[in-house]
């Protein structure tokens, strides 16, 4: 394959390439979180390089296609536009890049209500886990909204709690329609059932430090934090004994669906050690971590292969 057709093939990636930039992203916070800065800005800097390229060519595809842009933007897939802006907003608040982390949160919440909107209205019985990504996506604004209230304000942390309820609320909603075969059949994303849980109890971690919340409001937004967290661990369980039972090695774009989940728990674990005070959780937050950064290598090196692949083409 020559050089400009592998170009051409890197300015139309998919919308599911979001799924890579929220699972680099969410590694590269847990690596921040437990002490190892240098490891994690080597997984910020192709997480905002592969962030600028969707940018660009989301833009591009909207202004010189608005055709493919509408049809695009009804799927699945197309929302992870939001989460992946989030994920690389919250990574940069924790540099302290406040103006940098809150225009992402502004260039998210913009493209969200629109972005949900398409994809609800084509959400059909029996899908994928793509139908937990307005879940995500949603709560991706609460977190981002969360870690940014410190500098900005409390309007930020009562923001954060409508959009982590209204996240929660659509759960149960994208579990009806899920096809719970996919725990066994799926090529990637099935992962995003447990991982909506997770972000739901990272969201509610971020939210439960502020001082907005006192008295009975604090014990119940601790207490279901830490049931999101359970169900996330539930789901954690029953995923990877179907990848077990059911092994599938192959590449697959959704893998980044994978490993987005498991950094998720991972990351929530960690957040809501410090924010409940059950510091056992930090300890399993750590373990969990080097687990997802293993399969993002994995993942990583069979994109590579792809690549080599189509570029031998």
């Amino acid at each position: 394959m020559t050089k400009h057709r592998l170009s051409h093939r890197w300015a139309e990636l998919p919308p599911a390439a979001g799924t890579a930039v929220m699972a680099t992203g969410i590694i590269s916070v847990g690596l921040s979180l437990t002490g190892h800065p240098v490891l994690s800005a080597v997984l910020l800097a192709p997480a905002a390089g592969l962030w600028l390229l969707l940018a660009v060519d989301f833009s591009r595809r909207l202004l010189r296609d608005r055709a493919r842009w509408i049809a695009e933007a009804g799927t699945p897939p197309a929302i992870t536009a939001v989460a992946a802006t989030c994920v690389l907003g919250t990574r940069l608040a924790l540099l302290d890049r406040y103006v940098l982390a809150a225009s992402l949160l502004v260039v998210a919440a913009l493209a969200w209500p629109g972005l949900l909107l398409a994809d609800v209205r084509h959400w059909r019985r029996r899908m994928p886990g793509a139908v937990f990504l307005v879940c995500v996506a949603t709560e991706g604004l609460a977190v981002l909204a969360g870690t940014l209230a410190p500098a900005y304000g409390t309007w930020l942390v009562r923001a954060g709690f409508a959009l982590f309820c209204l996240g929660v609320l659509l759960y149960p909603v994208a579990l009806h329609h899920f096809a719970l075969r996919q725990v066994v059949t799926g090529g990637g994303d099935q992962w995003v059932a447990g991982g909506a849980p997770a972000i739901f109890a990272l969201a509610g971690s971020k939210l439960l430090t502020s001082p907005v919340w006192t008295g009975g409001a604090h014990t119940a937004l601790r207490a279901a934090t830490l049931v999101l967290l359970a169900l996330a661990f539930a789901w954690y369980l029953v995923l990877a004994a179907a990848e077990l039972a059911r092994p599938r090695p192959h590449y697959d774009i959704r893998r980044w669906s994978t490993v987005f989940p498991l950094g998720m728990v991972a990351v929530a674990s960690l957040s809501s050690a410090s924010a409940t005070g059950i510091h056992q959780l930090a300890t399993a937050g750590r373990a969990l971590l080097w687990i997802a950064a293993l399969v993002w290598l994995l993942t990583a090196a069979g994109l590579l292969r792809q690549i080599r692949r189509g570029a031998d083409g």
